[in-house]
């Protein structure tokens, strides 16, 4: 195994649990590699840190898989990781990991690889060059793994089409897996339940893998929180908030979002629940609705839900990011009445939960409303958290009172 020297600033940053080196903190090489092999990483004094996925063409030139430095990169060492994955999320999902994350990238030590299970559909994606490489193995230990858990597959699908993947020196690409006993053809839509909620997930040419699965667990409190309420769901993109709103027994529900497209999924989802009659869907830009909101009477809702996309993808962007989330936030903070109810996200990794904090109460102390904070909450479980790599929490939910 061909082994990078790093620099000291690499090597804090590996022992603090990170597990990228950039291409300017390796100092020296020692042996051959090909792109996409598993190197060494050591430090200035040879020290051993750990081993992992190499891309000369990448930003990150090392992605570290592990830190044991008895671990063999054969095939069990590939299957345990696997069998570890899995259990997790049967452990900690229960019922609910039907449809769910089996593998979430770094926080699974998979760098780049998300697994989505939905039913009998596995969704896959691929954006690192050593899981690209290693994939049919991959693969067929998943599915290998699942069959020994009792879940039968029917079908594994490859969405590897975001232009990140350029940046690892790879083509977009979207297309089945064959394998034995797998549909390699067919409608790419399936039918999965979530908080008793029946979808319509289109894993062809939905967004990402064709279903949000990491609000599972927000979406039903604010189910919980919109019974009797008015509630308008902005960015209702599938339709998810807005029926679990309409479930919950809210009196009404307003579904929003600019595309026709995305409105025409989620009024599919709710026919598909008997829930036509309850949502009402609107086409428009949710910064020009909530101005108008705004700019009218308190109270014609007492919910509103914010759950935006992705406002900024970098760091140079954020500035501009926060002033988004916080023009929206204000918009709906007026329109509010006393007592109603603001539940607010943000999916951003580089939209910190201090940034996001000091938004809301930057908008707050604007409208001149206080909040009163009812449930802080992050991504569902089988999106987990490693501490240590602040990539893997991103996801930042609020349920709020406005007092």
């Amino acid at each position: 195994m061909a082994e990078l020297t790093v620099s000291e600033k690499a090597a804090r940053s590996v022992r603090a649990g990170h597990p990228w080196v950039y291409g300017e903190e390796v100092r020296a090489i020692n042996g051959a590699y090909k792109n996409g092999d598993i190197v060494s990483v050591v430090n200035a004094k040879g020290k051993w840190l750990g081993a992992g996925f190499v891309n000369d063409a990448s930003k990150i030139r090392v992605r570290l898989i592990s830190r044991n430095k008895n671990d063999r990169f054969d095939e069990d060492f590939f299957r345990r990781r696997i069998a570890y994955a899995l259990d997790y999320r049967r452990s900690v999902m229960g019922e609910d990991w039907n449809a769910c994350r089996l593998i979430f990238g770094e926080a699974d030590h998979f760098p780049g690889l998300t697994v989505d299970r939905f039913e009998d559909v596995l969704v896959t994606e691929v954006l690192s060059l050593g899981c690209e490489v290693r994939k049919e193995l991959l693969y067929r230990l998943l599915l290998e793994a699942l069959s020994a858990r009792g879940v039968s597959v029917r079908v594994l699908y490859e969405r590897s089409d975001a232009p990140v993947r350029e940046k690892e020196g790879l083509e977009p690409y979207a297309g089945y897996f064959a394998a034995p006993g797998l549909e390699t053809e067919g409608s790419g839509h399936v039918l999965i339940t979530e908080n008793g909620i029946r979808y319509d997930v289109d894993f062809v040419d939905g967004q990402k893998t064709g279903f949000f699965l990491d609000q599972k667990y927000t979406r039903r409190l604010a189910g919980r929180l919109a019974a009797g309420k008015k509630v308008l769901d902005c960015c209702t993109h599938t339709g998810a908030f807005a029926l679990n709103a309409a479930a919950g027994g809210a009196e009404s529900v307003t579904a929003l979002d600019v595309s026709a497209d995305a409105l025409a999924q989620a009024a599919k989802n709710a026919a598909l629940n008997g829930l036509s009659d309850k949502v009402r869907f609107v086409r428009a830009d949710v910064f020009d609705y909530l101005d108008r909101l705004a700019a009218g009477p308190r109270g014609q809702f007492d919910l509103i839900i914010l759950d935006p996309p992705a406002f900024t993808k970098s760091r140079e962007t954020a500035q501009a990011a926060f002033r988004g989330y916080k023009d929206i936030n204000k918009r709906a903070m007026q329109a509010l009445p006393r007592g109603g109810i603001l539940v607010t996200c943000s999916c951003s990794h580089f939209m910190t939960d201090e940034m996001f904090r000091k938004m809301l109460r930057e908008a707050a102390r604007d409208v001149n409303v206080e909040l009163r904070q009812i449930e802080a909450r992050r991504q569902a479980p089988d999106h987990p958290i490693l501490w240590g790599v602040p990539e893997t929490e991103y996801l930042k939910f609020y349920a709020l009172q406005v007092v």
